[in-house]
């Protein structure tokens, strides 16, 4: 809820840019606000994945694929994410946020965002994304290929990403995933 004024104001400012390619890159500019920041007087490492949301929709938007979802009413969920960080973006600090889709495999499509400033990257993190509908059926990738064509012949999506997404992977939401702590195999609670 911290950023709903701000994505939905992208929503909106978003159609006011140029148009783009799903395929390609977006740079969405932006400036470090007072609400971006933690005690420590830097981005918070959540707001950066909050923030991220942001050029995505920039992306989608500009791309015509927004459209193409809500009228078939599919929204976007996250299932799996990573980040590094390099340098700090600071208090009233111009940056740009640098996305573009890496790739995609069965399950998932893969975004590479980039937070970036004065030309050197403070941030970078890799997003696995799927489409459901209403009732959190995931849409298959024909099924959104279809709708908003298909990927370019040349993007490959690396065998590490695929790899990373497979070993991080929960079970599905229909599947248990019983929580135990596991100390020398035996269950283990807090006292």
């Amino acid at each position: 809820m911290h950023l709903l004024l701000r994505t939905l104001l992208r929503l909106f400012l978003s159609r006011r840019r140029s148009r783009g390619s799903l395929w390609g890159e977006s740079s969405l500019p932006l400036r470090v606000l007072l609400t971006d920041l933690d005690v420590a007087r830097h981005i918070n490492n959540g707001m950066y994945f909050s923030l991220m949301d942001l050029g995505r929709f920039d992306l989608m938007v500009r791309s015509g694929t927004w459209d193409r979802m809500r009228a078939r009413k599919w929204y976007p969920v996250v299932s799996a994410e990573t980040i590094a960080f390099r340098k700090s973006l600071t208090l009233g600090q111009r940056y740009s946020i640098e996305t573009r889709i890496a790739g995609v495999d069965d399950r998932a499509i893969y975004f590479e965002q980039r937070m970036v400033s004065g030309g050197e990257i403070h941030a970078r993190a890799y997003i696995a994304t799927r489409l459901v509908n209403r009732t959190g059926r995931p849409i298959s990738n024909e099924e959104i290929f279809a709708e908003v064509g298909p990927p370019p012949a040349d993007l490959v999506l690396p065998e590490w990403l695929h790899s990373w997404r497979q070993a991080n992977a929960l079970p599905g939401a229909n599947r248990p995933a019983v929580h135990s702590w596991l100390v020398s195999g035996k269950p283990q609670g807090r006292r």
